[in-house]
């Protein structure tokens, strides 16, 4: 926002690395990276890379993407298939599935970032989103940034493809402004999406100097939790995300609840970013939102289930990386570390606070 259940083991790490992470936190500074703690040649993120959905009808979905102004990859297989190898990365046995690849420029640094939307068959599935609120613990939300929103709007209702969130059914005014340009709308599933219009550029006053305009395109990644310093500690410590140094306030009012279709929501949001795998100079952020007083168990997922949603995340030493979250009891979801046919070594893992799961994988050494 602008403004399966984890296994047996999954919180095993967290006296140790949590007593990191308030050691941290005592000091008022952020941990720049994984990588300084353990070292350059023992595992470590170098950059968000993409983003992926699990649909429940992947043609839907595609169409649904692509008038938020999402491009389809061409040349990209969609047919059925069981892939063995993605039922690896998977932890599963047997299953169909079958997938789409969608591009949209990041709005910080330009480079193409990724959506992949996946739709499985010959499996039980649960639709972990529909009818459920955006508070819901795990809830994700990718957030765009759109030249037109009042154009998206038109565009979304005309091919009855919009399902707001917002009070009323309507775009949100920002406060100050009396033009909505904010909403939270979900995808077919149920997924949210934030989408905010571009602001302009503003020219040079007495006062203040001469703004650029936001460019449009991907913004950010947002995630659910229900313990900031279990997620802080797998994300930041041991994960390499930045965090700022101060902590967050928590807030509340019209506007939060308007954006989000509530009422009475106390939430606290932390701007974590991780580098651009595609320009590391760039940094995505990967923001952790936590609501007060809507914190309930959390009901069990798994990787298949409709609305589902999964970041990747590139990374060097792999074997290192994953040894290490291993040895802090985080769970591993893929049979193993697996070896794509493109020589891309890959493996899933879930996080320790809402079981939120991370893609991590190593691209071929360059010969």
């Amino acid at each position: 926002m602008r403004g399966r259940t984890c296994g047996p083991n999954a919180f095993r790490f967290l006296p140790v690395v949590s007593a990191v992470f308030i050691v941290v936190c005592a000091a008022g500074s952020p941990r720049p990276a994984a990588a300084q703690q353990f070292g350059p040649n023992k595992g470590s993120v170098v950059g968000i890379e993409f983003d992926g959905r699990m649909v429940s009808d992947l043609d839907k979905s595609v169409a649904f993407y692509k008038l938020l102004g999402f491009s389809e990859v061409p040349n990209v297989d969609k047919s059925w298939r069981k892939d063995e190898v993605m039922n690896r990365i998977h932890g599963t046995k047997g299953l169909e599935s079958r997938m789409a690849k969608l591009e949209l420029n990041s709005n910080i640094s330009g480079k193409p970032f990724t959506l992949y939307l996946r739709e499985f068959r010959g499996i039980k599935r649960r639709n972990v989103t529909g009818g459920k609120t955006p508070w819901e613990p795990a809830a994700t939300h990718i957030d765009l940034t759109i030249p037109d929103a009042d154009k998206m709007w038109a565009d979304l209702k005309a091919a009855n493809m919009l399902w707001p969130r917002t009070w009323e059914g309507k775009l949100i005014a920002v406060p100050g402004a009396t033009k909505g340009t904010l909403a939270y709308i979900t995808d077919p599933d149920g997924m949210d999406v934030e989408i905010v219009e571009q602001r302009p550029a503003m020219p040079a006053t007495d006062t203040r100097p001469a703004t650029p305009g936001d460019p449009p395109g991907f913004n950010h990644i947002g995630l659910v939790i229900l313990d900031a310093d279990k997620a802080r500690a797998f994300y930041g410590v041991m994960l390499g995300a930045q965090f700022p140094a101060a902590p967050s306030n928590w807030i509340g009012g019209d506007f939060i609840d308007s954006a989000v279709g509530g009422h009475g929501n106390v939430i606290r949001i932390v701007n974590s970013t991780f580098a651009e795998s595609a320009d590391p100079k760039s940094r995505m952020r990967f923001e952790l939102v936590e609501y007060e007083n809507r914190k309930k168990p959390l009901a069990p997922y798994s990787i298949t289930d409709i609305g589902v949603n999964y970041i990747g995340l590139e990374c060097t030493d792999i074997d290192s990386l994953v040894a290490r979250l291993k040895g802090f009891g985080v769970e591993l979801v893929s049979d193993g570390i697996v070896e794509m046919r493109t020589g891309y070594r890959v493996a899933l893992v879930r996080d320790p606070d809402v079981g939120a799961f991370v893609e991590l994988f190593e691209a071929p050494k360059k010969k």
